[in-house]
């Protein structure tokens, strides 16, 4: 596909035609197509008219006057250099080809194509780079398939094509061939072609409107409908297409059906659902042909290729994908390419490529899958590759096995679909140009990630990677080749469609629901020990190394109580006044050194009074299943007894009990302090680790979300390719099929007892009719001749088989069966579609009626020869009877000699 939207540059605006140019191509039998179209087309009408005909060259061309005689528009024969005009018809001279340029008609020596001239194709290319939309391509009666190529370059262009009836054409094989590509606007008789032609270009000159005129501001919501409703009834959303290209398109399916505005044709769509699809293939632009830009083919063949078999020195499998394919030319050029890479190699090493090469269209893919194409490829492949590639067949080309088996055709959408990944050559050419930026930003790095380091990615001619270069390098010259870079992509442009899988838990509950396991009866150990608990056990607390409780065991309610505010389980938020300070001494430090910390005698207030309490904090090892869990205890004590004086010491007052209780507790406090100190250096030590830490395990995660991403899309990409093998090789079991309930009932049909031989002289295959001169059943396929037994006095077969496999020619005997039945025995040489010899078909046509009849009239002239008459009248008669008896024998022996219908 081309760019046919951008706007023209300034010199080509004004050199240019203004005004709309008609190329008809017609060929034997186009004269009365071309005398009626001109016959109705106005003297005004505003347009000019190139005709191309297949001319004998050594003739004088009389079309001129033939069709000046219909029409009062000037009808001239084209000289070089001659400048078109309006409302004039030109023709093209014998034995020329012709082209335009910026207005002007161009003659070139003809040059013939693999013994083929295709002047109509040579014209219409060149019309469709000239006038742009405003060329038009008409194709009439002819033989051949001269115009098809043409056809799909003007449609490229978003030019027009009609085609005449093929019913009314007295050759349709140019019509037909033209109508098969699916790129025909509008097919009509040659006498209503013209009126068609007009209404269309008029309604065009009308509406024309400058490309960054669409959509106008009122036209915005109807063009939103009208993609919505092709979205419903095709299931393709062309939503991201650009709205310039989408708009010209509706505008030409308007133009066809003389609707003016872009409402009328939304209801005239939801009235005719065969309109949705039209649409959708004027979209799709299905367009390419073989070897098109040959220097990218050429620079792919010389540097890029070979540079990718260089990264596998000991031979491997090269993968590639091309989305948008259309109908296969690009996909089977890449592999007859490849081919030519391996056949220039000298190396031991073995390789293969696979490609797979997708589109929207699934008629494309049909038609890429079928290999034939029309013999006017060969104005696009040489002589060379023709004869290499390709089997020639009456009319078309059809694509050697061995490339056809190197490609994988499927339907896919390349902006919803997986992608396929692990690729060493990706090629999109002439696809991105049609979609938004936004569309194109996301589709990029998805052709980044497709392809493996150093992967060749192969663009059209107005296309770029534009400010994703981070992402590929660029090839040397101007064929838009770039090369991956080993850079990560970003994954946020990676949308793939979600895979959905139904929950079980709810099906598992309702399982349980209905199947609830009895109540078990009590176990008496367990409820004693959790009495003993409650009446003799200290209170405790299970908490987290972190401090929150998720277990407590006995009655807490002195040591721990709720917080006002929002709930929280903290340990060290639930902690009465006293024994918060002593949990935050001894908590972290038993986490820290994992051993036992107590702190005795710690005084606690309880409701306005006080209490001292023994606090241990033991963090849990052993059972595995708190193991990194915390114990906090409490045990009640009473209040230690004050100091007693010792000897020879006065007794301490008040003030010195007091002098002796401030001590303790600033003690307590410098011990806090400390403890508080190393804490917060261990703290800051563990927050520097755990950033550090932190900071790895995001870089891990990050690299796992990007396998597991990758994951993800090769498991996607894969299921997607073993569908398309899967579709593959389901429609190569229905032609296998097909072919063979064909070839059976061809050969019942002929009556005629048939034996396939391998070229080791064993049963391949057999008609049922040869069980009347071999005993063969299903289980001797396989089996050697030699080992066969026969109903024949036919000493020489093995022999005569032999023969025949060593010489090439073909044997015929006469040889007598049991119960007195004779039969003709034909061997012959049995020849695959590539010429190669694969064994021997032998037919057995059974001759015994007329050896029967040979005998009698043997007998009946011996008889009458060995009769004597004296009469002359009766030797006159014998002898007449003589001669007519040799005449039937000579007729008998005539017919006996002539080859069988199977040969």
């Amino acid at each position: 596909m081309q760019e046919t939207d951008a706007p023209l540059t300034t010199k080509e605006k004004s050199n240019s035609p203004s005004f709309p140019i008609v190329g008809i191509g017609a060929s034997a039998g186009g004269l009365d197509a071309l005398q009626s179209f001109f016959k109705n087309m106005p003297a005004d009408c505003g347009m000019a008219f190139v005709v191309v005909q297949h001319m004998d060259p050594t003739h004088e061309a009389l079309l001129v006057e033939i069709l000046q005689r219909g029409t009062s528009m000037a009808v001239r024969q084209i000289v070089d250099q001659m400048q078109v005009e309006p409302n004039h018809v030109y023709v093209i001279p014998p034995n020329r080809d012709l082209s335009i340029l910026q207005g002007k008609l161009l003659l070139l020596e003809a040059i013939i194509h693999h013994g083929v001239r295709l002047p109509i194709d040579f014209f219409f290319r060149a019309l469709a780079l000239e006038c742009r939309h405003l060329g038009v391509g008409v194709v009439l009666s002819g033989m051949g398939s001269d115009g098809t190529l043409g056809v799909k370059a003007i449609k490229e262009s978003s030019g027009a094509i009609f085609a005449q009836d093929p019913e009314e054409a007295k050759f349709d094989s140019m019509p037909r061939c033209a109508i098969a590509t699916g790129l025909v606007d509008c097919v009509a008789p040659a006498a209503e072609l013209a009126t068609k032609v007009l209404s269309f270009l008029s309604f065009v000159r009308q509406t024309a409107r400058k490309p960054e005129e669409f959509p106008v501001e009122s036209e915005q919501i109807e063009l939103e409908k009208i993609i919505a409703l092709l979205r419903i009834q095709t299931g393709q959303d062309f939503s991201q297409y650009k709205k310039n290209t989408v708009c010209r398109r509706i505008e030409r399916r308007m133009a066809m059906h003389q609707l003016p505005s872009f409402s009328g044709y939304l209801r005239y769509m939801r009235l005719n659902q065969n309109e949705s699809m039209s649409l959708f293939k004027e979209l799709l632009i299905g367009v390419t042909r073989f070897f098109r830009d040959a220097e990218v083919w050429d620079q792919l063949k010389k540097e890029g290729i070979p540079s990718l078999l260089a990264a596998h020195p000991t031979g491997g499998t090269l993968r590639a994908w091309i989305p948008g394919c259309s109908t296969g030319e690009e996909a089977y050029t890449l592999a007859m390419i490849f081919r030519e890479v391996i056949d220039g190699l000298n190396s031991s090493a073995h390789y293969a490529l696979q490609i797979f090469a997708t589109d929207l269209d699934d008629d494309s893919i049909q038609t890429a899958r079928a290999g034939i194409y029309p013999s006017n490829i060969s104005a696009d492949v040489s002589d060379q590759r023709l004869q290499q590639f390709f089997l020639e067949e009456p009319g078309v080309y059809q694509i050697k096995r061995e490339i056809r088996d190197m490609v994988i055709f499927a339907q896919q959408n390349v902006a919803m679909d997986p992608p396929f990944t692990h690729l060493d050559l990706l090629s999109c050419r002439n696809l991105l140009i049609y979609l938004e930026t936004d569309l194109q930003r996301k589709v990029l790095p998805l052709f980044h990630h497709s392809l493996k380091p150093n992967g060749l990615l192969v663009l059209g001619s107005s296309e770029t990677i534009g400010e994703l270069g981070e992402l590929f390098s660029t090839l040397p010259g101007k064929t838009r080749i770039y090369r991956r870079r080993d850079v990560a992509t970003r994954t946020e442009f990676f949308e793939f469609p979600a895979v959905f899988g139904r929950s079980r838990v709810g099906v598992n509950a309702a399982a349980g629901a209905d199947f609830a396991a009895p109540p078990k009866p009590p176990d008496l150990h367990l409820l004693t020990n959790e009495l003993l608990l409650q009446s003799f056990a200290p209170a405790a607390a299970l908490t987290t190394n972190k401090g929150d409780i998720v277990y407590i065991c006995g009655r807490t309610g002195k040591y721990l109580e709720p917080a006002s505010g929002k709930a929280n389980l903290s340990l060290f938020a639930m902690a009465r006044e006293g024994l918060a300070d002593a949990l935050n001494e001894i908590f972290p430090k038993a986490v820290r050194e994992q051993t036992s910390v107590s702190l005795k005698s710690v005084k606690v207030g309880i409701n306005g009074g006080s209490q001292y309490v023994d606090v241990t904090v033991q963090p849990l090892t052993k059972p595995l299943a708190l193991s990194g869990m915390v114990l906090v205890v409490f045990v009640d004590v009473a209040e230690p007894a004050a100091p007693t004086p010792e000897t020879g010491e006065r007794e301490s007052g008040p003030t010195d009990a007091r002098v002796a209780a401030t001590g303790r507790e600033m003690q307590q406090l410098r011990n806090e302090l400390k403890i508080t100190r190393d804490e917060m250096q261990s703290s800051q030590e563990e927050l520097r680790s755990a950033n550090e830490e932190l900071q790895s395990t995001n870089e891990e995660l990050q690299s796992t979300n990007e396998e597991l991403t990758t994951s993800k899309e090769e498991m996607q990409s894969i299921n997607e390719e073993l569908q398309s093998v899967n579709h593959e090789l389901t429609a190569k079991v229905q032609e296998m099929t097909l072919a063979g309930d064909d070839m059976k009932n061809l050969l019942d049909s002929t009556d005629i007892a048939t034996l396939f031989l391998d070229d080791q002289m064993r049963v391949r295959r057999y008609t049922s009719q040869i069980t009347g001169v071999f005993q063969l059943i299903p289980s001797d396929l396989g089996r050697p001749i030699t080992d066969l037994t026969t109903t024949l006095d036919y000493q020489a077969l093995v022999a005569d088989v032999q023969e025949v496999l060593r010489t090439l020619v073909f044997r015929e005997v006469r040889v007598s069966g049991d119960r007195g039945r004779w039969f003709k025995v034909r061997s012959m040489p049995y020849r695959t579609r590539d010429n190669r010899i694969a064994g021997v078909v032998i037919t057995f046509v059974d001759i015994t009626a007329e050896k029967l009849l040979e005998g009698a009239l043997r007998d009946l002239t011996k008889q009458l020869n060995g009769e004597v008459s004296a009469s002359g009248a009766v030797i006159t008669r014998t002898s007449a009877l003589d001669a007519l008896l040799q005449r039937a024998k000579a007729l008998l022996d005539a017919r006996q000699t002539a080859p069988p219908v199977n040969s």
